[in-house]
């Protein structure tokens, strides 16, 4: 346990030099762990006996990365997934052996990792940095927060299981702790944010903790699901304690989603 803190200290201190220092810094430090945690989901799919088609996923991202620089904004990503996985079958298609699972495998971490860590890069285009700064700490503490709470809870009175066939420790209790502990985390950093900058109104940060903590749970019960087709624990054993790159930004992914589509909403508005 002690282990476990002592890395989730470290890295929350890399994460509060990172929101510091914004901009580039940030974009930098962000992609790095993106990229190693597609690389995680890559090697686990190929333990897992799956040939997969590696290349193009790279290719994309970095052709994503320059995209949202030159354009700072994503829409233009999505013709670029759809050209990656055309890319992916014709690949597949033509060598020995081809499967429609290496296919739908392969683009997989497309989905799952790439395009959510590139709308986390989205949520700078928010008007002004104190709106970036919030949504940024809710991507990452909403579901911290829930995951903390569901541990803590879920290990002491959890009793009915939630997913067991997919992840057999989880606890309806501590699901539901979880979204309780999204929500409290959701108001807390509006109040905090509210003290010095205009923040959209309070009545929305319940419902993105809720929402955010529901999609957090989501990712993080997908990504259990990949590792037991995988047959692996952890995607890796970098962080002490908590597993892998992808290990702790699964949750953290899906709830990216959440908060750039709020941010594209009201922007509209």
């Amino acid at each position: 346990m002690m282990q476990r803190i002592v890395t989730g200290l470290c890295l929350v201190a890399l994460l509060a030099f990172a929101l510091w220092m914004g901009g580039w810094v940030f974009s930098i430090l962000f992609m790095l762990f993106l990229c190693a945690a597609m690389y995680e989901m890559l090697k686990a799919l190929k333990q897992a006996g799956h040939r997969i088609v590696e290349w193009p996923c790279w290719l994309c991202m970095a052709v994503s990365l320059v995209l949202f620089n030159v354009a700072g904004s994503v829409t233009l990503l999505t013709p670029l997934l759809a050209g990656t996985f055309f890319l992916i079958s014709v690949v597949v298609i033509f060598r020995s052996g081809p499967t429609l699972e290496d296919t739908l495998l392969s683009a997989m971490p497309l989905l799952a990792v790439a395009m959510p860590g590139i709308c986390m890069l989205g949520l700078q285009n928010a008007p002004d940095k104190p709106l970036w700064l919030l949504l940024t700490l809710l991507a990452f503490g909403v579901p911290l927060a829930g995951d903390t709470l569901a541990y803590f809870i879920g290990s002491r009175i959890g009793k009915r299981k939630l997913c067991p066939e997919v992840s057999p420790h989880k606890s309806v209790e501590g699901a539901v702790a979880g979204l309780v502990g999204s929500i409290l985390f959701a108001l807390g950093c509006a109040g905090a944010v509210s003290a010095f900058a205009p923040i959209p109104p309070f009545w929305h940060f319940p419902l993105l903790g809720l929402a955010g903590g529901l999609a957090g749970q989501m990712g993080d019960l997908f990504a259990s699901l990949v590792k037991r087709h995988c047959g692996v624990k952890d995607f890796s054993n970098i962080f002490p304690g908590h597993g892998g790159v992808m290990d702790r930004l699964d949750s953290v992914l899906w709830a990216t989603v959440v908060l750039y589509i709020y941010l594209n909403l009201i922007m509209m508005a």
